[in-house]
């Protein structure tokens, strides 16, 4: 077995294709399999739920998944991290049977949509693929293309955070756990690896550096979030997170122009934060319905 440092930073830069296990059948919502392109061309596939309880064009919301999960959520013990569940489809079921259109899908180098050329940038490149899932949703004829929102999830809420500004009007968006890049890899380093974990850390910048691709220590979702518009941002972090920082996401709220105040969830750890979207579905669902 190689050592977890290696397998740590391979994962880091290629991601990982969790494999599906579950349909949105189990939940007993009716779907499709859809494929799109990214907005730079990459095959994306994911699953669309009719909205359950409306007739003509409906309102819609993308679901924007984390690193190393895929459109359903994430499976616990299937990489080298402490991680835990984390399900989606009680809260797609939720906003289904309000009358939301539901789009779940993978972003490149995960599950089962393209791989792309280049290494993760952890929201920076993923951002067109968001860009596409909302190109896509506007395409559709059962789709009000001036009523779709997003909900994502750490990498997914920043992909959602710098994919929005490109692909205006996206009425709302829920981010959970969104993070400065460099911030949660310092973190992350540190408490999987040790004291000297963040030093490891260095080579993979100039990594990105010679690629000429965005490099991680510069990584910052405030940047884009100040160009969210009229886009209504919902900001939720966890108050046990290990990883990622309160004080960042309070920054990320305060530069965006039209969020509502941040919700701190009560949480033991990172995961346990994300949770937030299959523990509160009545107020993600709550938020759409006042939002979108």
């Amino acid at each position: 077995m190689a050592p977890k440092p290696l397998v740590l930073t391979k994962l880091m830069l290629v991601g990982r294709r969790a494999p599906l296990d579950r349909t949105p059948l189990s939940e007993g919502m009716q779907y499709e399999d859809v494929a799109f392109k990214s907005s730079d061309g990459l095959d994306i596939r994911g699953w669309f739920i009719p909205a359950g309880s409306r007739d003509g064009r409906a309102p819609a919301v993308a679901f924007v998944h984390g690193w190393l999960w895929n459109r359903l959520g994430n499976v616990a013990g299937q990489v080298p991290v402490p991680d835990k569940s984390v399900d989606f489809l009680p809260a797609a079921k939720a906003l289904h049977d309000a009358g939301y259109g539901v789009l779940l899908f993978d972003l490149r180098n995960h599950g089962e949509s393209a791989r792309a050329k280049t290494p993760l940038t952890f929201g920076v490149y993923e951002a067109r693929d968001f860009v596409g899932a909302v190109n896509y949703l506007r395409a559709r004829p059962d789709v009000d293309g001036a009523r779709i929102g997003a909900i994502g999830c750490s990498m997914g809420g920043n992909t959602a955070i710098y994919g929005t500004p490109e692909c205006q009007p996206v009425k709302a968006l829920l981010a959970i756990q969104p993070t400065r890049l460099h911030v949660f890899n310092t973190n992350f380093a540190r408490d999987q690896l040790g004291p000297l974990g963040p030093a490891s850390l260095m080579p993979i910048d100039w990594m990105y550096a010679a690629l000429r691709l965005p490099r991680p220590t510069k990584h910052d979702p405030a940047q884009p979030a100040r160009q969210l518009g009229d886009t209504v941002v919902q900001y939720v972090q966890g108050t046990g997170d290990p990883w990622g920082r309160m004080d960042v996401v309070e920054e990320f709220a305060s530069v965006t122009p039209n969020a509502v105040p941040l919700v701190r969830f009560e949480s033991a750890g990172r995961y346990e934060g994300y949770r937030y979207i299959s523990e509160r579905v009545d107020d993600v669902v709550g938020f759409f319905r006042d939002q979108l």
